[in-house]
């Protein structure tokens, strides 16, 4: 399957497109929020006075962007900030880390309450409403762990390159050379090609995690 049939999905696995975009949503949204919180601890009230910091999808995605979601698998989210008005040294680059730190959370979150739960040996029968709630929580999981390694890569725009040009500030003034956008655009092509290993990583992670957490292999979690 390519991204551009996901919406088929749809029709032959509802179960996963609808996990896929309630997670999305839900993680995209938290994932800004938490940008914005830290940018206001830090001293930058561009979030509030924005109107960003309300939990409503469409505020922090866009429509093109929950669009695009539903059609190509493909989504992403943005919180206004004011680098100039924060204070500390290292002010965006914790702001930049914020954002895959709370999909790291939800990730552990999700994925240690499907462990438990496979532990005590409780989780519902098949082609039942609760079994669509642990099935829900496995694809969540592993979601968020990969929306986590993925933004931290160290390409624009990604938290990662905001993380590093924090604390470097040559890769900063490489970044931020308009004559650079050729190298920019060939980094940018470089997300989606590190971006497949990535999600099967974190496939492999979030099965371990799970198993380790419950004791035994989580077999067809994720199928």
């Amino acid at each position: 399957m390519t991204l551009a049939l996901f919406i088929q999905r749809l029709a032959d696995a509802p179960r996963f497109f609808f996990a896929v975009v309630i997670t999305v949503v839900i993680s995209i949204m938290l994932h800004e929020l938490a940008h914005g919180w830290m940018a206001i601890r830090h001293g930058d009230d561009t979030p509030i006075r924005s109107g960003h910091m309300i939990g409503n999808p469409l505020v922090h995605m866009g429509g093109f962007s929950i669009i695009l979601l539903l059609v190509v698998g493909i989504a992403w989210g943005a919180m206004p900030i004011n680098p100039s008005r924060m204070r500390g040294r290292y002010a965006e680059a914790k702001v930049a880390a914020a954002g895959p730190a709370t999909n790291l959370l939800l990730a552990l979150v999700a994925l240690t309450a499907l462990g438990l739960w496979m532990r005590l040996g409780t989780l519902p029968e098949p082609d039942t409403p609760m079994a669509n709630v642990s099935y829900l929580l496995g694809i969540f999981g592993f979601i968020n762990l990969a929306l986590c390694l993925f933004n931290l890569l160290p390409i624009p725009p990604l938290d990662g390159s905001h993380i590093l040009a924090n604390f470097h500030h040559g890769y900063a003034r490489f970044i931020n050379n308009p004559h650079n956008q050729g190298v920019m655009l060939l980094m940018f092509f470089f997300i989606f090609v590190f971006g497949s290993g990535i999600f099967a990583a974190s496939t492999r992670a979030a099965l371990w995690y799970t198993e380790l957490i419950a004791g035994y292999p989580p077999l067809f979690i994720f199928s």
